[in-house]
């Protein structure tokens, strides 16, 4: 299950339930040690050098119980209780050259301003050349408001412990926390804690989709339609088709302007492609629709955006909107139950909520409540880092996966093909909220599987990528086998 994003006083009251009912902190230390050396192990060359910096509170505990995990590595341990006696340790450690530094300075207990001493430490720190992992939160950082406390450190990749605080979502704390991941489980109770904001996890979808049925065929899979391309844009259509595809419905029909259509059906194979024409039955069989790649050339068939206008107040079928097709969408009521699903980037969602991209960035959950509640209460996908997926009311869920390499044209198309290939199959249609979870996280999950192998690769492999990563492999980062037994 998805994990509730906390703040500091929740984190605590958390704690003390786990106390309360027979866990110990010792055993909790013991797993989170474990934890991270199995993350260290998968993550880091074998020849690379690590550093330790062990603090004195409970973070330096927890940084410090991964050692004994990490027999056979290039390992140095600095114990910083004070910074001045600390730094010339600390300046001997360095000049080894380590390529990683787990940091275990300070944890969300930091509530005050560090002395200059400390900034001065952090900043040395930070000058090394060697990649930062931060146990729970960056040392330096109020894990509450994502603002610094005089100097933090700058991350890698931040390690939350149990669930992600609020703090490190903010956007003031990005350029402190790098990659955030999330180690769920160590040795808690289960979580007492309801949030507005949840962090899906990859173990979310260890059973899903579910199995074919062995008697299944195309019918069973139902059958996409996708309205996309234009003059000058008809490789988003190419692409959304094909990253429909990989989610594998029964069908799939692209219609497209005259204009393209020639350029676009000689990219395509299983795909059936058809030039616009307004007499095409929509609805019609399909089970699912989608509009929006590529529809944004100034000499677009007009009856595009009236059908769709259409089509979103009356069909009962999913209708997956993307892109330029965003300003045709009408505000106000949709039929009940009837999946609507919006895909805006920051730019987009601005747009559309007469407002500017900073404003949408500075409260991201209220834009997304509020372009659901304009939109009679679609399912709304704000992309960006740490995509948000969510509604005018109920939970809203930050999606973990993704990276910068996603920053290129085409990759929206891409998710926006995937999504409506999931919506369009009636076997998945019965849990709408976990079909969208899942679709952004493959999305994401793909471009970092990508990432991990070579640096330069473009949304064509992305395509070719997508739905083949397994949720297990991912969920199994910084789980140990012996959680409490050094190897």
């Amino acid at each position: 299950m998805p994990v509730p994003v906390v703040s500091v006083a929740q984190m605590r009251q958390w704690e003390q339930a786990s106390w309360s009912a027979g866990r110990t902190e010792a055993a909790v230390i013991a797993r989170v040690g474990a934890c991270l050396a199995a993350w260290l192990r998968r993550h880091v060359p074998h020849n690379d050098r690590i550093l330790i910096l062990a603090g004195k509170g409970h973070n330096g505990d927890d940084a410090r119980a991964a050692l004994p995990h990490l027999q056979g590595r290039a390992v140095d341990l600095v114990e910083v209780r004070d910074p001045e006696t600390a730094l010339p340790d600390l300046e001997r450690a360095l000049a080894r050259g380590p390529d990683w530094i787990l940091d275990g300075l300070f944890g969300i207990g930091l509530n005050r301003p560090l002395a200059e001493p400390w900034c001065r430490l952090i900043e040395r720190i930070n000058q090394a050349r060697s990649r930062i992992v931060s146990v729970d939160v960056p040392s330096g950082l109020d894990a509450d408001t994502g603002r610094p406390w005089g100097a933090t450190l700058r991350a890698t990749c931040t390690l939350t412990l149990a669930a992600p605080k609020q703090g490190l979502l903010h956007p003031a704390a990005h350029t402190f926390t790098g990659r955030l991941e999330v180690i769920p489980d160590i040795g808690l109770v289960p979580c007492p804690i309801q949030s507005e904001l949840c962090w899906t996890l990859p173990e979310d979808f260890l059973d899903w989709p579910p199995p074919r049925p062995v008697a299944a065929h195309k019918g069973t899979f139902g059958h996409l339609a996708i309205v996309a391309g234009s003059t000058g844009y008809h490789g988003a259509a190419v692409l959304a088709a094909r990253a429909a595809q990989r989610a594998r419905p029964g069908l799939i029909t692209l219609i497209t302007p005259a204009s393209v259509y020639a350029v676009v059906a000689s990219q395509l194979q299983a795909v059936m492609v058809h030039p616009w024409s307004a007499a095409h039955p929509l609805p019609g069989r399909y089970t699912a629709l989608l509009f929006g790649p590529g529809l944004a050339a100034a000499d677009l068939p007009a009856e595009i955006p009236a059908t769709l206008a259409r089509l979103w107040q009356e069909a009962n079928v999913p209708i997956v909107v993307d892109a330029s097709a965003l300003d045709h969408v009408p505000r106000g009521p949709i039929p009940r139950d009837a999946l609507r699903v919006l895909t805006p980037h920051p730019g987009e969602a601005a747009r559309l909520l007469g407002t500017t991209t900073n404003e949408v960035q500075s409260n991201r959950v209220a834009a997304v409540r509020a372009l659901s509640g304009q939109f009679g209460g679609a399912w709304i996908v704000l992309k960006g880092y740490q995509t948000l997926i969510g509604r005018q009311h109920g939970p809203i869920f930050v999606n973990p996966s993704g990276n910068p390499d996603l920053a290129q044209g085409g990759s929206g198309d891409v998710l926006a093909g995937y999504l409506a290939g999931l919506c369009a199959q009636p076997p998945l249609q019965g849990d709408p909220e976990r079909l969208i979870r899942y679709a952004v996280w493959q999305h994401g999950a793909a471009a970092d599987a990508l990432s991990r192998r070579h640096p330069a690769w473009v949304v064509e492999d992305l395509v070719r990528t997508l739905g083949r990563v397994a949720p297990h492999r991912v969920a199994s980062t910084a789980r140990p086998a012996t959680p409490t037994t050094p190897p």
